[in-house]
């Protein structure tokens, strides 16, 4: 028997096994063994840590990365009328520049995201909200952190004031909602939870 008609007959051999047999015995055959994965502590901060992570892929390869672990963070859109968006301007060391973008903040330990929110907005931008609705969660880098994204849109605006951190530069700017969303488009908002947020206010207003 050729090589062509061996690997015929072992193709037609494991359809047929497939269809016979009840249909989660050959996934179970094709998933690895999961040992669960092993990580080693490489550098800690004051908000994260980086670990080096060994664990098994799904097609049975074991691989080893270096990856960010985050508490994750909660960040908020504030809406006023449902006409306008308020956007902070904040000076960003790690990319020695000014960027766009809405109020946010880093859990603290065992902090519900709602209340991080609600911190970071009076914080920030010196507000109160009457309404905070969450409106999604996302993963910014799962390519290598763990980091999730809170995000919430507040409503029933009610100015305090301000209690910015000392290494917080931040400027505060009404914007028209139709205009921020042309930041989005033009480039001159780049950071990628703001660019989120917006998108996803835009659908929920076009369905009001």
């Amino acid at each position: 028997m050729g090589g062509h008609e061996r690997r015929r007959d072992c193709a037609v051999g494991l359809a047929e096994y497939a269809l016979s047999g009840p249909a989660h015995d050959l996934t179970w055959r094709l998933e690895p063994e999961d040992e669960g994965p092993t990580d080693v502590l490489l550098a800690a901060g004051s908000k994260f840590s980086v670990l080096r992570r060994e664990a098994l892929l799904p097609n049975g390869v074991r691989t080893a990365t270096e990856i960010v672990r985050h508490p994750g963070a909660a960040a908020v859109v504030p809406v006023l009328d449902r006409k306008c968006v308020l956007l902070i301007r904040q000076y960003r060391v790690a990319i020695l520049d000014w960027i766009w973008e809405i109020p946010a903040g880093t859990l603290r330990r065992g902090e519900d995201p709602r209340d991080c929110a609600r911190r970071e907005l009076r914080e920030e931008t010196g507000y109160q909200a009457a309404c905070l609705e969450k409106i999604g969660e996302f993963l910014p880098v799962p390519d290598h952190s763990d980091d999730v994204i809170h995000l919430f849109m507040a409503t029933g605006l009610t100015p305090t004031r301000q209690h910015l951190d000392k290494d917080e530069v931040i400027e505060l700017a009404w914007v028209r909602f139709a205009d921020a969303m042309q930041m989005v488009s033009s480039g001159a908002i780049r950071d990628a939870k703001t660019i989120v947020a917006m998108f996803t206010i835009n659908k929920l207003l076009a369905e009001e």
